[in-house]
């Protein structure tokens, strides 16, 4: 029956040339195998319509760093063994980059430079202030942290961290540019900071390590905020984890109680993680599924700023820091929350000048220099570190 059938078909086609068989035509939907554009690739292609323009002839260099292997840095356990520890990164030609920025402004005894400002018009922030000779020295003199990186084209891997004798890791695994805006916030032993956007845990333990008394972190996500008591419970002995020190939470931070109780405030935003973007598909913002999470994200980090300096004591310092070098998630989320801050709460800030940044870590990191506002460490094949963008404002009132 099927070869009379074949035998049919065959004898219609033969009478009839131009006759085709719509079984065998190809219909998209049915077409299940065809190629998938991925999110990877739909934010290589965003960042390259996008960032060729913002940097120019800048971001091929750029482009090439944040398809590669990305630059850790190793922050060393204080509760640890840290000698020892030292003494073995030391020995895998690594350097604590900290102590080298330490001896850059040491040695420097010219006066300031005054900052260019060819690419700032006259009238643009003009509240933002200069950097005295005291608050450079400043940046460093109060840290309490350790973090060895290896030099500049050196793109070695450090070996896994262990656990001491207490069960502590010895060190944290991190972009060195993430510590950045803890050192931006200048935390004093007398401080009370709030860290509102904590997870996964990396600038959270840096201030735990660094003369933090106490120490408000949180995360609107309870899987996050569970990998983020993890860090803790790796890094920090039991008891100094007191509710008297450090309190985790998963509030809203856009919508946070608090009013004008912490001396620092750190808002590490979410954003696109422009780096992770290009090089994983797992929980990435360019899913056709997130794309208006996606553009939703500059209001989101605009309300979280906002709350940042409303929960900032009047005289406390706020650091805003993403991890995308887009403008729109970078300086003008800082323009925006500043207008409304002042326009909707009545609360005033300024912005601080952290121009010095750049020649105290210039040996370490690769700074783009036409920031208008802020400071941002670019990716480059030899410094790997980045994107970090870092902004320090001044609550006034």
């Amino acid at each position: 029956m099927a070869a009379s059938m074949g035998g049919m078909f065959l004898l219609r086609a033969l009478r009839n040339p131009n006759l085709t068989f719509c079984r065998y035509g190809h219909k998209k939907k049915w077409a299940t195998t065809l190629p998938k554009v991925t999110c990877s690739r739909l934010a290589l292609q965003y960042y390259d319509n996008n960032y060729s323009l913002q940097f120019g002839d800048l971001w091929p260099s750029i482009r090439i760093g944040l398809l590669s292997e990305q630059k850790y840095g190793a922050l060393i356990n204080n509760y640890s063994r840290n000698e020892a520890v030292i003494e073995n990164l030391t020995s895998l030609n690594a350097t604590d980059f900290l102590c080298e920025a330490y001896e850059i402004m040491a040695q420097s005894q010219a006066p300031e430079v005054v900052e260019d400002t060819e690419n700032i018009s006259a009238d643009a922030f003009p509240c933002e202030t200069h950097s005295t000779e005291q608050e450079k020295g400043s940046i460093l003199t109060t840290a309490n942290l350790t973090c060895c990186t290896y030099p500049r084209g050196d793109i070695s891997r450090f070996p896994p961290a262990r656990s001491d004798i207490f069960g502590l890791l010895e060190y944290y695994l991190m972009d060195a540019a993430s510590l950045l805006p803890v050192l931006a916030l200048n935390v004093q032993p007398e401080h009370c900071v709030l860290d509102l956007c904590a997870a996964p845990g990396g600038k959270t333990l840096a201030l735990l390590l660094n003369n933090c008394s106490y120490l408000a972190a949180n995360d609107d996500s309870i899987s996050r905020c569970k990998r983020l008591r993890r860090v803790l419970q790796s890094y920090i002995p039991q008891e100094l984890r007191t509710e008297d020190r450090v309190r985790v939470t998963s509030w809203d931070g856009a919508d946070w109680p608090e009013e004008g109780v912490y001396h620092r405030v750190l808002v590490d935003a979410p954003c696109t993680t422009d780096r992770h973007s290009l090089l994983e598909e797992e929980n990435n913002i360019f899913h056709r599924m997130r794309t208006k999470e996606r553009q939703m994200i500059p209001l989101l980090q605009t309300m979280l700023l906002v709350s940042g300096l409303r929960a900032a004591a009047p005289g406390g310092e706020v650091v805003y820091a993403t991890c995308s070098l887009s403008q729109l998630q970078n300086e003008c989320v800082v323009e925006r929350a500043l207008e409304l801050a002042a326009s909707e709460y009545g609360v005033h800030a300024e912005i601080k000048n952290l121009r010095s940044f750049r020649d105290v870590f210039r040996n370490t990191f690769n700074f783009h220099t036409n920031c208008r506002i802020g400071e941002l460490v670019v990716p480059h094949l030899t410094a790997n570190f980045g994107p970090m963008y870092f902004c320090k404002l001044l609550r006034m009132r």
